[in-house]
């Protein structure tokens, strides 16, 4: 946890994430629900709660699980902070409407972004275009574009062509002003059916904004799903690496790894100036050829001051899969002669786990000296170097 609001936070002063998890999965198969079950190394649920918290780790949230499940709810996200379990009702609208109360009754929010524990995949770009679609409308939703022919038919013939132009597949998370969704659903008839949020949004009148989605937000459903890969392509291991170097200087923030450092003095940069999540970023972008940090968020960029470099990493994570990479581990360290790094090593282990959606063990932080040699051993700034290794089917 960081005690100084990241730039990101700031902007998020009440947010909160409502994950839906109150199903019972049967068409996953297993013995578990499928919220529950394993999938790439850990509970599909504990997915969608990393990415929220990576994203933004001032952002509340609220879990909703079915009748009997907390146990599993709690084994699932073991050692996540901030979570408040809801127990949902026997539909979706249910389990979201009593989620919103428990929202209400905790002293509210701004904005809230509610997620289908099912959908594991979730980029920060993807909330970052949400947030910003808040600012103008009092409802957003990702959607992607409908790229198969689509017909009518009737009796199993076909009768005609539909203009697939206009038409889009609706994703979640999908985002809404507070109060605005709250009295929505509240209103909503008690017998109507809805297929999502965005449908009861727009039955009180609430406009919605369309934002670019993502297709790593494809929905698990069934068993065969939760294969990592059924083709029997060779999986290869694609390495990066990423150094960065700041100097100190009195009257900045000193941040390392994505937490807020106490020293007498700070990183100066044109973002928040971490080295250590520039050079896992590097390191990152390094491993698929994607060129460097300064090319995706040039310096010369006035929107980049000051920003959270999380949002820099989250954005090179997200261009991995793209690119059908999964990463496997990171290995950070961290060359400075003050602070000692080693009081927050595991604190730098698991926020940056938190902002690649990875297990803190696939995530390595080390620190050194340089013997009080050189720019970093007079203390004149701090330098960080980072390797990353992604494993690619090809």
């Amino acid at each position: 946890m960081t005690d100084t609001p990241s730039p990101l936070t700031l902007a998020l002063p009440r947010a909160a994430a409502l994950i839906v998890a109150a199903g019972k999965g049967l068409r996953a198969g297993g013995d578990v629900p499928k919220q529950y079950a394993i999938y790439q190394d850990k509970p599909l649920l504990r997915h969608s709660v990393d990415a929220f918290a990576g994203w933004n780790a001032n952002t509340r949230l609220f879990v909703v699980i079915g009748e009997g499940q907390s146990e599993a709810a709690e084994r699932a996200l073991m050692g996540v902070e901030n979570v408040t379990f809801v127990t949902g009702g026997a539909e979706r609208r249910d389990s979201v409407r009593l989620g919103l109360l428990a929202i209400a009754a905790s002293g509210g929010a701004d904005r809230v972004f509610i997620h289908d524990a099912a959908r594991p995949h979730l980029p920060a770009a993807v909330l970052d275009r949400l947030n910003t679609a808040l600012d103008g409308l009092p409802g957003a939703v990702p959607v992607v574009p409908v790229v198969d022919s689509i017909v009518r038919g009737a009796g199993g013939v076909m009768d005609a062509a539909v203009e697939r132009s206009a038409l889009w597949r609706v994703q979640t998370p999908q985002a809404f002003h507070f109060d605005a969704i709250l009295a929505a659903h509240l209103a909503w008839p008690d017998q109507a059916i809805a297929t999502d949020d965005s449908q009861i949004a727009r039955a009180h009148a609430l406009a919605v904004a369309l934002v670019e989605g993502d297709e790593a937000l494809k929905k698990i459903t069934f068993s065969e799903d939760f294969a990592m890969t059924a083709s029997p392509a060779v999986v290869f291991t694609r390495t990066g690496m990423g150094y960065d170097v700041h100097r100190l200087a009195s009257g900045e923030e000193l941040w390392l790894g994505g937490i807020r450092i106490a020293h007498d003095r700070g990183l100066v940069g044109h973002s928040d100036a971490d080295v250590a999540l520039h050079a896992v970023t590097d390191a990152l972008l390094g491993a698929m050829a994607l060129g460097d940090i300064g090319e995706h968020f040039p310096p010369s960029d006035p929107q980049w001051r000051g920003a959270d470099s999380a949002r820099f990493l989250a954005h090179a994570a997200s261009l991995v899969r793209d690119k059908g990479g999964t990463i496997a581990n990171i290995d950070l360290t961290i060359i400075c002669e003050a602070p000692k790094i080693g009081p927050h090593k595991s604190a730098i282990q698991q926020r940056i786990a938190n902002i690649l959606e990875l297990r803190p063990d696939q995530v390595g932080v080390k620190a050194t000296t340089t013997e009080r040699l050189g720019f970093t051993g007079r203390g004149e700034g701090i330098a960080a170097q980072a390797v990353a290794n992604v494993m690619v089917t090809g």
